[in-house]
């Protein structure tokens, strides 16, 4: 914390919107947003979040509201209208699963202050993996309307149809899951191992953390990805 810090934050938030106007990249406005929304939030939650962990009901109640939000967050950018309510399918069965099994077998503890950062994070990756497996499923069926009606009238049913078109473009929304995981220690240390480091653990611990953390992330969003394209292929979100 010192005095330059909220001068420092305002310019990058004003040098990302002025390249995202100059480039006529069409989210020069959307920064500026993001980075408000962001502000707001993180202040609302670094003064509830001590009150939250303290209580079951209100620890269960404020994962609810993050997958809420993220459900809504993912259909928006998939399709519009009541559809995108279907987005919270899929990020249920990847977060869900993944979850349990860690809570379930004592990977990680019941408390509200070790489960709430693991949802969030997992349910922050299934939210990421849906928009894109599901926009450019969606895209994919559109611009390819031709190759789905050869599909059927070679006999195949509309949802094999549909998967043969969308499912190799859906597929590459797990790419940034997979590059992440791949060059971790090498390209990036996450929050999660830096975090550790800073709150005093050893390196050994940070890197066992962080280990578990991207392998249940990766598990997580390819069972979302698999969820959402083949939604995508019966036709919920559209």
């Amino acid at each position: 914390m010192t005095p330059l810090l909220p001068v420092v934050l305002v310019v990058l938030v004003g040098l990302g919107a002025l390249v995202a106007w100059l480039g006529r990249l069409g989210h020069g406005r959307a920064v500026l947003t993001a980075c408000l929304r962001a502000a707001v939030q993180l202040g609302a939650v670094s003064a509830l979040i001590t009150w939250v962990v303290a209580y079951f009901a209100a620890a269960t109640a404020f994962i609810l509201l993050m997958y809420g939000v993220a459900a809504l967050t993912a259909g928006r950018r998939v399709t519009d209208g009541r559809a995108a309510w279907w987005a919270a399918v899929p990020i249920a069965a990847g977060t869900a699963p993944v979850l349990a099994l860690l809570a379930g077998t004592g990977v990680i503890s019941m408390d509200a202050i070790v489960v709430i950062p693991i949802a969030g994070i997992l349910l922050g990756g299934c939210m990421t993996a849906t928009s894109l497996a599901g926009r450019r499923a969606v895209d994919e069926l559109r611009q390819r309307r031709g190759e789905v009606e050869a599909a059927l009238a070679l006999g195949l049913p509309p949802r094999d149809a549909a998967l043969e078109i969308c499912r190799p473009a859906a597929n590459h929304a797990l790419v940034p899951a997979l590059d992440q995981t791949r060059t971790v220690g090498l390209v990036t240390l996450p929050g999660a191992f830096v975090g550790m480091l800073l709150g005093g653990a050893s390196p050994i611990e940070a890197g066992i953390v962080q280990l578990v953390v991207l392998v249940a992330l990766l598990a997580a969003e390819a069972m979302a990805i698999l969820v959402t394209t083949d939604m995508v292929a019966r036709g919920y979100f559209t």
